[in-house]
């Protein structure tokens, strides 16, 4: 229940830090509307959180893996690697629709 608890108010503090960003900007700005800062908190969040949950999965997992058999390492490391890559692209374009919401 810790570990939820944890990623919880770590998903929290993702989520918000864009909006203490756009206060600065709220008086230049009136007349746009307030939502566009909250999704892009929303894409990073959920973007970073997905993606950090994957990669310790991930990792921990190839490990065990390694740890069982050791002759396969090289086979399980370019799986690793590869799936490594599409995890951290996904955050990647979670931030590009941030930018593009905002």
């Amino acid at each position: 229940m810790r570990k939820y608890g944890m990623a919880i108010g770590c998903m929290l503090v993702v989520m918000l830090l864009p909006m203490i960003a756009f206060a600065q900007q709220a008086a230049a700005a009136a007349d746009k509307a307030g939502g566009f800062g909250i999704g892009a908190g929303i894409a990073v969040g959920a973007a970073g959180l997905g993606c950090g949950l994957g990669q310790g999965i991930t990792g921990g997992l190839t490990t065990s893996g390694i740890a069982r058999n050791p002759g396969a390492s090289g086979n399980m490391f370019l799986y690793f690697i590869l799936a490594m890559a599409f995890m951290e692209s996904i955050a990647l374009y979670g931030l590009v629709v941030a930018f593009s919401i905002s």
